[in-house]
């Protein structure tokens, strides 16, 4: 066995070692989901058509308790998702990264983004790879230039780019704010003006929450634009919602249901979504804090118009946390052979020892994929450094905070959601 062959093994023991899966475990252990992957393979197929059928493509909800093997089947998916072409971004909700922000949502997606087959910036890949004189760009241009429903930022800025190609401090500029930066509608002018074209482009005000929203569907075009088959959103914790204070939980089950396709008018057309939030998730938050119940008819109580829409967008999120979840299924017995087998041997080549046949957590029948997992290659471990060590090894249950925390909830770094950029 080669040195890099070794240095692979190493990683992906580390990986699953400490529960953080990568590239390399997920390509040694594949999945032990099946259906999941069968209703992926699908999805994506589902999103190719809606391309060409200028249809929506809708998303995918995963459920399983903590331990299951949720970020490992998204970092799996992510990869099936790559070898179609897809550009793949895996982003976990956290207090830098809110559901309910899509300026901070946008930025996390683009600053994960992989392009298949590229290592650099994905934004910058992208770009690079447009090809002016393709049939690919010129549906785009046209379509861009045709939308009214999107801010002129974007068939503005693609007109620069294209127009001034021969400038990198310009081209740079501009896949910036592609990217999430902010431009000023002055600074665009002054370069409409340079171009002789300081009438075409009518640069009208837009909030910043809107203007995040208006870059998945611009970004996911320019995708298509640039060769790729689309734009995949893996989203994972989404169970942190449940710590959102009242308004924000609403806002994050209406951006559950808009990434899942169920918002009509707002759809992205090349883009699909999944998103994986624990199995307990209705029993703790939307049953033991009577959100269902509860909470539109308190949004509704504020009395605005965006009150009333959040509401109802809200219900639709909730509803599908109650009924769409693909819930993971338990390790049976094969399943759990099987994974031991690929574990042990992979344990085998990265430390090039013959591991002993370990059974330290066999008889937990509460034991999830992750504990039996982490409990093989600890005994191992031990055992590699003493072979007559006789390990006992215990397994604790994690118990998941759901109280209400408004530290989760920053500002934008553009300021709050109604600011006028």
């Amino acid at each position: 066995m080669n040195t890099n062959e070794q240095l692979r093994n190493k990683r992906a023991i580390e990986a699953l070692r400490n529960g953080v899966p990568n590239r390399d475990a997920v390509m040694v252990l594949g999945s032990n989901q099946p259906e999941i992957e069968d209703r992926f393979r699908r999805q994506l197929e589902s999103t190719k058509q809606a391309v060409a059928d200028g249809c929506r493509s809708e998303g995918m909800l995963v459920a399983g308790d903590f331990g299951t093997g949720k970020s490992h089947l998204l970092e799996y998916l992510k990869h099936l998702a790559l070898e179609q072409n897809f550009v793949c971004s895996k982003i976990v909700i956290s207090k830098e990264t809110p559901l309910f922000d899509p300026v901070k949502l946008y930025r996390a997606a683009i600053e994960e983004a992989i392009a298949p087959g590229k290592r650099g910036s994905a934004m910058t890949e992208i770009a690079t790879a447009l090809k002016f004189s393709s049939r690919e760009y010129a549906n785009f241009y046209q379509w861009i230039h045709r939308q009214t429903s999107l801010n002129a930022r974007f068939a503005a800025t693609l007109f620069l780019y294209e127009r001034m190609s021969n400038d990198p401090e310009l081209s740079n500029r501009i896949i910036r704010f592609w990217s999430g930066d902010k431009i000023d509608s002055g600074e665009i002018k002054k370069y409409l003006k340079a171009c002789r074209e300081s009438v075409t482009y009518k640069i009208d005000k837009i909030t910043a929450n809107e203007l995040a929203l208006q870059r998945f569907n611009f970004t996911a075009r320019l995708m298509l634009a640039a060769g790729y088959s689309g734009w995949v959103l893996l989203i994972d914790e989404v169970e942190l919602i449940g710590r959102y204070t009242p308004l924000q939980r609403a806002k994050s089950y209406a951006e559950l249901a808009r990434w899942m396709g169920k918002l009509e008018a707002s759809t992205v057309t090349g883009l699909t979504s999944v998103l994986a939030i624990i199995q307990a998730f209705q029993s703790i938050v939307l049953e033991g804090k009577d959100d269902f119940e509860k909470l539109p008819n308190r949004i509704r109580s504020r009395g605005g118009e965006s009150d009333l829409l959040i509401a109802s967008q809200s219900e639709r999120g909730m509803r599908i946390i109650q009924k769409e979840p693909m819930v993971l299924r338990a390790p049976n017995k094969d399943a759990l052979a099987q994974t031991y087998e690929k574990v042990k041997s992979i344990h085998a080549q990265a430390y090039d020892w013959n591991p002993p046949d370990v059974q330290s957590i066999e008889n937990l029948s509460s034991a999830r994929m992750r504990q039996y997992v982490r409990g093989w290659i600890t005994e191992w471990d031990l055992k590699r450094l003493d072979p007559s060590y006789i390990p006992k090894i215990e397994v604790t249950q994690l118990e998941q905070d759901y109280t209400e925390d408004k530290n989760l909830e920053v500002e934008t770094e553009e300021g709050t959601e109604n600011d006028i950029i």
